[in-house]
């Protein structure tokens, strides 16, 4: 194998391993907010729980973060929960920071 093809092979695992890693941060950061919006919802714990896992479902209906923030928005909406778009999105941006640190502090330890 030459020098080029040990490089391209490199480069490609360290995409694929970003990837994977980024992958990490969004589901978190859907948890996150899932949590997050369940306590403005008034659930309880249990239902929080569930609800969360209902938001990081929602992600993986069309490619980017819209479906997550339609979602969010409808059942605030349901519920009469008063919050702007741009104080949604702000919190998505948020606890993706936060997911960010999580996901790297677990994979030092």
């Amino acid at each position: 194998m030459n020098t080029f093809d040990e490089r391209k092979k490199a480069f490609e695992a360290k995409f694929q391993h970003d990837q994977e890693l980024l992958f990490r941060i969004t589901n978190r950061r859907n948890r996150l907010l899932g949590l997050w919006a369940a306590e403005l919802l008034g659930k309880s714990a249990d239902d929080a729980a569930t609800y969360a896992r209902e938001v990081i479902a929602a992600d993986f209906e069309r490619p980017g973060h819209e479906d997550v923030v339609e979602k969010v928005r409808a059942d605030f909406k349901a519920a009469n929960v008063e919050l702007s778009d741009h104080r949604l999105r702000k919190k998505m941006d948020e606890l993706l920071a936060v997911a960010h640190d999580q996901i790297m502090t677990e994979i030092k330890d």
